[in-house]
């Protein structure tokens, strides 16, 4: 799969914002870079909506066939599309391992989950795109419990949300429900990217 990897703080201003979760990309310069950064001019409405996707797809860093099966593949759930399509992101297996606080990134890890370090109900997976089910345990294998990188995710985590729980003494987290709308990135405005591929 070809992933972007070109400066994450331009592309984090080109789409307006954060791609690292930090907000330091966006505070000294919250423009396009760029000569006419400044001055560009009002985007069509195709143009936002493409936006709104590139925003979304790379915020979870996916490549554009990944995205567009999974967009399908929420088109064929109960419910409302552009929700489902979220959840389905967020249940992913890096994402998760993102929030439980075990990496400070989405890209940190994804890689400590293709490097085997991630386990999902006692057992070894290294597919970042694994989804994770209502009940499933994500843990940390026994050797990589101690790893510097973790330890300091862990210290630097302010928030757990509502729909995992974790265990400080096992090191284990449990998707306990699935997400509501609420809890889901509030920057992203779905109705755009249903409206963009249902052209």
């Amino acid at each position: 799969m070809a992933r972007y990897t070109g400066p994450r703080w331009k592309l984090s201003r080109r789409l307006g914002i954060s791609l690292s979760g930090t907000g330091k990309e966006l505070s000294k310069r919250p423009y396009p870079p760029g000569q006419h950064g400044h001055t560009r001019k009002k985007l069509s409405e195709y143009g936002l909506q493409l936006q709104e996707k590139q925003k979304l797809r790379f915020m979870y860093g996916l490549g554009e066939r990944q995205f567009r099966n999974l967009f399908v593949q929420a088109g064929k759930m109960k419910g409302v599309h552009g929700e489902n399509f979220l959840k389905l992101l967020e249940s992913r297996l890096d994402n998760l391992v993102y929030r439980l606080g075990f990496a400070r990134t989405r890209a940190q890890a994804r890689q400590l989950v293709v490097h085997g370090h991630v386990t999902v109900n006692g057992k070894k997976v290294d597919r970042p795109s694994y989804q994770v089910q209502v009940g499933d345990v994500i843990g940390l294998r026994e050797k990589s419990r101690n790893l510097q990188v973790v330890k300091e995710a862990l210290e630097d985590r302010t928030y757990l949300p509502e729909f995992l729980s974790f265990d400080e003494s096992k090191m284990e987290g449990t998707l306990t429900r699935l997400p509501e709308r609420s809890e889901m990135p509030t920057e992203i405005n779905e109705t755009l990217i249903v409206e963009f591929y249902s052209r």
